[in-house]
């Protein structure tokens, strides 16, 4: 697999998913723009690429802001959305202020990136849009209303902007994870113990339980499957919503 010649946006960018990403489309060859609110983190992610990467902040949720991204980024071939939020709270104390927030950022703001770098796409009629999703967007639990909504708003935007694309040579998919182990697993696992009593193992295999392979899924192999789905070779992967998960969501 080779993306040489190719630029790539990568929102959160400075850590977990988004992160490794950025890495893996840099080792496959495509310069990459590492897009997130924090510079530090981008800069510390850009470090560890090299001269592939460019470091640009953005807020996701704010239309200038995104607006401001497409203009300094330029032409772009690949955009990955994986900037996301995972708050958890049972639904009958869910505040209107956070599942709006969770909504902005998981669902709004992949609509705003891709309203800013689709039409240079669809004009070289070529490009690659994946979508962080989740296995929250194909079913859900208790306490992660607002998250699964948005992952399920986040899909539904997947496929309608698939549908849309299909023959102007641009591809929109998800990748829907399960339990990653990445700094928001570990804010899960902190929340479960605060509000359960249990332990930090407890928790963490509670989480492994969840996968048949009972283990916590690994960034870089979320980045591989992210940067497989930007290939040549994957032009016929289209409005799929591919879950990575050991196993435990069979569809």
């Amino acid at each position: 697999m080779s993306l040489k010649g190719r630029v790539a946006v990568v929102t959160g960018a400075g850590r977990g998913i988004g992160a490794e990403t950025a890495r893996a489309l840099a080792r496959a060859g495509a310069s990459v723009l590492l897009a997130a609110r924090t510079r530090r983190e981008l800069e510390a992610v850009a470090r560890s690429i090299g001269r592939q990467a460019r470091v640009l902040p953005c807020d996701v949720t704010k239309p200038a802001s995104v607006k401001a991204l497409a203009k300094k980024a330029g032409a772009v071939h690949i955009l990955v959305n994986a900037a996301g939020v995972a708050p958890s709270d049972p639904l009958l104390k869910i505040r209107l202020a956070d599942w709006q927030r969770t909504m902005a950022v998981n669902a709004t703001g992949p609509l705003l990136t891709m309203q800013a770098f689709l039409p240079g796409m669809l004009k070289a009629r070529w490009g690659r849009i994946v979508n962080v999703a989740s296995t929250a967007a194909k079913t859900a639990g208790p306490y992660i209303a607002a998250y699964a909504a948005s992952k399920h708003a986040l899909l539904g935007l997947t496929r309608a902007a698939a549908a849309e694309c299909a023959s102007r040579g641009v591809t929109v998919n998800a990748v829907c994870p399960g339990f990653v182990d990445t700094e928001m697993t570990r804010t899960s696992l902190k929340r479960i113990c605060d509000k359960t009593g249990m332990s930090r193992t407890q928790a963490l295999d509670f989480l492994k339980a969840q996968s048949p392979q009972k283990r916590l899924i690994e960034p870089e192999e979320v980045a591989w499957l992210i940067a497989s789905l930007c290939a040549d070779e994957a032009r016929g992967l289209h409005g799929q919503a591919l879950v990575l998960d050991g196993g435990g969501t069979m569809s």
